[in-house]
């Protein structure tokens, strides 16, 4: 099973797009390994520099209609590449979200009261997230400030994610 959850990218930006996860032009590539450099290469967030903010970070957190636009599988792949498996957000494009139980990840929903919350207490303090699936709890910490949100998963959203994606959960049942 993949590892959720570390050190959290906060994008706080509404509509962040497919093509600014991973442009189009990169979509060539023969290995999902190949776009790992380009995550993220055309995102404009103010603030945020790619190359020094998406090192090392597990999760990202934002705000609503994450992963909007093109229906492309690339998206969740670019960023297990960079080692982000769960992304947490106030609501997800229906097709983005699938895809990334899909690939074995997690798109946790969390309504805007509490996305706001989590910015105004961890935005910028260096925040680290813990996913517990099986209790069904996000974990938000940052020094002696914690804050814990629901992570509500569907049974066959469990079987996904612990399956490693619809590919190997498929191969074991069909």
């Amino acid at each position: 099973m993949k590892r959720f959850g570390g050190p959290v990218l906060f994008l706080d930006r509404n509509d962040i797009n497919t093509d600014e996860i991973i442009p189009a032009k990169y979509l060539t590539e023969n290995t999902k390994e190949a776009l790992k450099p380009y995550c993220f290469e055309d995102l404009k967030v103010p603030g945020f520099e790619v190359r020094r903010d998406l090192a090392g970070k597990g999760a990202v957190v934002s705000r609503a209609n994450f992963g909007c636009g093109s229906s492309r599988e690339h998206a969740p792949w670019t960023l297990e590449q960079n080692g982000i498996h769960i992304v947490v957000a106030e609501s997800f494009a229906r097709i983005f979200r699938q895809n990334m139980y899909n690939c074995g990840m997690i798109a946790a929903e969390a309504g805007p009261e509490a996305i706001r919350e989590i910015f105004a207490l961890f935005s910028g303090e260096g925040a680290l997230l813990s996913v517990d699936i099986e209790a069904g709890a996000l974990e938000f910490r940052a020094g002696e400030k914690s804050k814990t949100l629901p992570l509500v998963l569907s049974e066959f959203e469990k079987a996904l994610i612990a399956a490693g994606g619809w590919v190997d959960y498929a191969a074991k049942r069909y």
